[in-house]
């Protein structure tokens, strides 16, 4: 196969999985409907919040590489798991 057939072959199934979404799934809190990415976001800084405690406590802040990127990728992390392992 060439690389453009595999380019369309990958194209038209990421379409067909995609036309499968119907709705955003959201949550009620206090009236008010909130979508569930952004309560898996809230829930990843604190996970990351909590990480770096740990972190700190243990001393080993210092071992786990560039903090800019670490920590931004544990929410990321966090916040990904949470959703799959609740909402998909």
């Amino acid at each position: 196969m060439t690389r453009k057939s595999l380019l369309a072959i990958n194209s038209l199934v990421a379409c067909l999985m995609c036309s499968a979404c119907s709705r955003a799934p959201s949550v009620s809190i206090i009236g008010s409907f909130f979508p569930i990415w952004m309560i898996c976001l809230t829930v990843g800084v604190v996970v990351a919040f909590f990480a770096r405690a740990l972190l700190l406590r243990y001393k080993l802040e210092n071992q786990v590489g560039p903090l800019w990127l670490f920590y931004p990728s544990s929410v990321s992390l966090s916040a990904c798991l949470l959703w799959l392992i609740f909402y998909r």
